[in-house]
């Protein structure tokens, strides 16, 4: 049989007063996982992966991939580069009817069964189990009962064990799923207003959650699932807007933090975490937020360096007649135009900010048009062009100032794919300094 979850790990230390975290890479951006895996390489870190609900489920969602195919991908890029399986995890969010919410309870509920299904059996093993939306048959007009929520995850975290049962036939070494319940954000890819304010999760909501889950838990026989729910999704505070992000106040979540230490088995996930500070990600870590979800940053990472090598490009070859630019920032631009539905209903103001926001925006709407083949092809155009040559450390100053920096101390390679997975790691440099105790443990 499997060992201990690492999660479960993870856990325990912070339980024993050692502020243990790990970062999770909501993405499935070839160049983000491999930057996320080549810099644990090096660190000798945990990988964790994880796909949301809309992004990767039994009809494809909007990449085009089953839980199946998802993990293929992902192991894939692992062969690539020789990261070992045994420091991989893979992770399911937001799973429940979110995909499906303007249908009723019934079909909702019934193709709900069948992703949690898949995930488990594909081997994902860090579910988190979300049932707080509004489906077509409840009442719009109240907020939906805590009870119902936790019901309907009950019944999907049965679903989950029953998986892993028949996952067991044929994989002995399987490792026992985690869970993770509560939302307390935005749908995925969503963001408040910049106007709203955001409210700190109540103690009473938290508490009140935790119990009716349990209820609910104990009362479809899941006592021993409910031993593997690892943490509870709350809203610490933090979030970000088109131009705006709300910093971590610790002092904010101080009550919140300390009613967590009631609860031996459990720790906090920060969805939302993406643009907060390398201090407040660790105060964050500290206070018992131990799981960091983190998305929009990562992708908003790879455009800049995308938009950066274009400007390179720009400069190197716009009077060369034999060389066909990509042309890479208006071709995005005309992806997002041509097909507006993954930013229509984010982006608000007249044409000038919706403009701007659709390039510039930290909620990143771009990251939905990274596998548009008119996109595909002119990134690969971009790196064929800029591979012909040895880019100037002038240029590399100009547009890429850290990656210049590593160039010439020698750590990174003067290559247009390293710059563009080294400007990802930027950002995951800041999750990595918030969660190291963790990695130097392992």
């Amino acid at each position: 049989m499997a060992g201990l979850h690492p999660l479960k790990d993870l856990v325990l230390k912070q339980k024993q007063g050692i502020p243990a975290g790990i970062y999770s890479a909501c993405s499935a951006n070839e160049y983000v996982i491999e930057a996320a895996m080549e810099r644990a390489l090096k660190t000798g870190g945990l990988v964790l992966i994880e796909a949301t609900a809309n992004q990767v489920n039994q009809f494809g969602g909007y990449t085009g991939m089953k839980p199946e195919d998802f993990k293929a991908f992902v192991c894939k890029i692992a062969e690539k580069i020789q990261f070992p399986a045994d420091k991989l995890i893979l992770g399911g969010d937001h799973l429940g009817p979110l995909t499906w919410k303007n249908e009723k309870s019934d079909t909702a509920m019934e193709k709900s069964c069948e992703l949690l299904k898949q995930y488990v059996l594909a081997g994902f093993t860090k579910i988190h189990i979300d049932t707080s939306m509004h489906l077509a048959d409840d009442n719009i007009n109240e907020k939906l009962d805590t009870g119902v929520i936790a019901k309907r995850g009950a019944v999907l975290c049965k679903v989950a064990e029953e998986a892993y049962a028949e996952l067991l036939k044929t994989d002995e070494n399987a490792l026992q799923p985690v869970y993770v319940v509560g939302s307390e954000v935005p749908i995925p890819g969503g963001s408040q207003e910049e106007e709203e304010g955001i409210q700190v999760t109540r103690v009473s909501d938290f508490e009140s959650t935790v119990e009716t889950f349990r209820q609910a838990f104990y009362e479809l026989g899941l006592q021993k699932a409910w031993a593997n729910v690892i943490a509870v999704v709350v809203q610490p505070g933090v979030e970000f807007g088109d131009e705006t992000i709300h910093e971590y106040d610790r002092d904010a979540a101080k009550e919140l933090c300390q009613a967590l230490k009631k609860y031996p088995n459990l720790v906090f996930e920060g969805h939302s975490t993406d643009y907060q500070t390398p201090t407040a990600l660790k105060e964050m870590v500290e206070d018992g937020i131990a799981i960091l979800k983190v998305g929009p940053a990562l992708t908003f990472a790879l455009r800049e360096g995308l938009f950066a090598l274009s400007m390179i490009e720009e400069e190197l070859f716009k009077y060369d007649p034999d060389i066909h630019l990509s042309n890479l920032i208006n071709v995005f631009d005309e992806a997002m135009l041509q097909n507006p539905e993954n930013w229509r209903k984010h982006y608000h103001g007249n044409g000038s900010k919706v403009r701007f926001a659709r390039k510039y925006s930290f909620s990143d709407r771009c990251r939905y048009y990274l596998p548009d083949s008119n996109v595909q092809n002119a990134v690969k155009r971009l790196i064929k062009n800029l591979k012909t040559v040895t880019i100037p450390y002038s240029l590399l100053s100009e547009y890429m100032p850290i990656q210049y920096r590593k160039v010439r101390s020698g750590e990174l390679a003067n290559e247009p794919e390293s710059l563009l997975k080294d400007r990802v790691v930027n950002c995951i440099d800041d999750y990595l300094y918030a969660t190291e105790v963790i990695l130097a443990a392992k």
